[in-house]
């Protein structure tokens, strides 16, 4: 079953620059290789319209895995084998699992 995990994040105050070179140049792939992940990618909010999105970053992870309760238990298990940075805010960032519950659509 295809599950995406979604995580909200930002940088630790005036760390911008580092948070997001460690972020792309080395935590996703990091993520996808402990993990066994299928791919990830990073977003940066550019506008907005409603609720208020809480955080800027966005990396969304595209994971295939019977058992949702399991991913978290994957990536929490897998933590210590991945380089942390304090230039990622850890007291605000979220992660939350999807589970798909209905076929892709595309435009043709």
């Amino acid at each position: 079953m295809k599950h995406l995990v979604v995580v909200l994040t930002e940088p630790t105050e005036g760390r911008e620059a580092e948070y997001n070179d460690y972020y792309e140049k080395l935590h996703l792939d990091e993520v996808l290789a402990t993990t066994g992940w299928r791919s990830a990618q990073r977003f940066k909010l550019a506008d907005q319209q409603g609720m208020k999105c809480p955080l800027p970053y966005l990396a969304i992870y595209e994971v295939e895995s019977e058992d949702a309760a399991s991913v978290l238990t994957n990536l929490n298990a897998t933590r210590g084998d991945r380089v942390q940075s304090d230039a990622l805010n850890k007291r605000t960032a979220g992660v939350w699992v999807f589970s798909e519950i209905g076929p892709r659509h595309t435009r043709d």
